[in-house]
């Protein structure tokens, strides 16, 4: 059956599975294969190797989230107009934010070596810090458009009803990922420069089998001649400027998580930071697995002024997020000390560090796939001025406030307790805005 045929099908529990299943594996599955990436560099290398890992974040991000604004935005368009059945124009569309895409993606890959050694050099580390740093950001650069391509692919995939041919790609490119991690540092003794080839070469995984399936016609989206409506890109960048936000400011916060356990604690307290961020990011991936599942059929139904099927998938979606940050908790709780050893021995530094603080954070875990799923689903309703709004204020303002707050009142517990304060004050606007929108959206 093909995917239109699935948009029509009733909202239930088990065809929003159908969808949303796929790419909550998919998005599990990425954050696992970065994870493997963090056990390989903490114990072949060393914590400092971590910590460096976590210190180029803000320069990653920055690549992240122009790929993940053109991705969500540019899908929340296309499908709308999919919705309206105006295929021709979705096509043209989506062909010619392929071409932004690569464009910008050589654009911040020369931006990225210009302002790598200033960055690094300013910051106070160690020599052997900053060297990890530079020589991780300067491999990883390299494969910024394939990574532009494989985060955009990744929904398009899903969106033209081949969720399943992107799980595959998925985890073909971790699997390959794990492998050259093992092969390039422990075999051939690359480093951490190694580490992030391997990165680069498994996001490529999903770039390439993309470029091969839309470039057949018989695909629901497929490349064509290109329409360059400066419009289309402007309302992709208006509709995924939420996203875009929440990873550029997320950069941001991890300098200030940085920057203050750096003087709190020391560059131990960066590498703890670390493994609770991938902690954290874990248990995230089942929200935006599930939300990416679902944006293309909200912004189908929204496209269609189908009000019933908008109402009940929404619905369905609220109790399913409930269900798994319950489930979350719990287990972030119960497999604390198993996953700290699994990057750094009890009997180090580290060790105590990020078990207190992933104690402390997994109380986000109560109101995180709220959050994002509210601006997810703004998103597919090609409202980004709200979605923008939800994902500034959670992954920015809320977070300064308790990042300059709560440190300075409860010391490095306050640094731990930024993040579940931070997601407790989103969840309040993001049910202040949902009750708000309710009337003009019917869900």
């Amino acid at each position: 059956m093909n995917h239109q045929n699935a948009y029509e099908k009733p909202v239930t529990l088990g065809n929003i599975l159908k969808f949303a299943i796929p790419t909550i594996a998919m998005s599990v599955f990425m954050t696992f294969y970065t994870m493997v990436d963090g056990l390989f560099v903490s114990n072949l290398i060393g914590t400092n190797a971590l910590s460096a890992i976590n210190l180029t974040a803000p320069v990653i991000q920055l690549v992240t989230a122009v790929s993940t604004m053109l991705a969500t935005g540019g899908s929340a368009v296309i499908m709308k107009k999919m919705g309206e059945h105006k295929t021709k124009e979705a096509k043209e569309d989506f062909t010619f934010l392929i071409l932004v895409l690569g464009i910008g993606g050589l654009a911040m890959c020369i931006f990225g070596y210009s302002v790598m050694g200033h960055i690094f050099g300013n910051m106070g580390l160690s020599a052997e810090v900053a060297g990890y740093c530079t020589a991780y950001l300067s491999r990883y650069l390299l494969f910024t458009i394939p990574i532009l391509l494989m985060n955009n692919f990744t929904l398009y995939l899903i969106a033209s009803g081949k969720a399943t041919l992107s799980l595959v790609c998925s985890v073909t490119g971790g699997v390959l990922n794990m492998v050259l991690d093992y092969v390039f540092i422990a075999i051939l003794n690359l480093g951490i420069g190694g580490a992030a080839v391997a990165t680069g070469l498994g996001y490529s995984v999903t770039a390439v089998a993309g470029l091969f399936v839309f470039s057949r016609r018989d695909n629901l989206l497929h490349f064509t001649k290109p329409a360059f409506r400066l419009k289309v890109l402007v309302n992709a960048a208006a509709n995924g400027c939420s996203e875009m936000a929440t990873a550029l400011v997320t950069g941001i916060i991890t300098m200030m998580f940085n920057w203050t356990m750096l003087h709190y604690v020391g560059e131990d307290g960066i590498a703890a930071v670390t493994i609770i961020m991938y902690v954290l990011m874990f248990a995230s991936s089942l929200y935006t697995g599930y939300s990416y599942g679902v944006a293309p059929m909200i912004s189908y139904y929204y496209g269609e002024n189908n009000h019933d099927k908008l109402k009940k998938l929404i619905s369905v979606s609220l109790k399913v997020i409930a269900v798994i940050s319950l489930a979350t908790v719990a287990a972030s709780f119960a497999a604390t000390k198993p996953l700290v050893s699994l990057f750094a021995r009890p009997d180090h530094p580290v060790y105590g560090l990020a078990v207190t603080g992933n104690r402390i954070c997994t109380l986000a875990l109560f109101f995180i796939g709220f959050n994002i799923f509210a601006s997810g689903m703004f998103t597919a309703l090609s409202n980004g001025m709200v979605s923008a709004v939800l994902a500034f204020s959670r992954s920015f303002v809320f977070m300064l406030i308790t990042m300059l707050v709560l440190p300075a009142v409860l010391g490095v517990n306050g640094i731990w307790l930024a993040t579940p304060a931070a997601e407790l004050m989103a969840l309040v606007l993001s049910i202040l805005i949902f009750v708000k929108y309710r009337s003009r959206y019917q869900y």
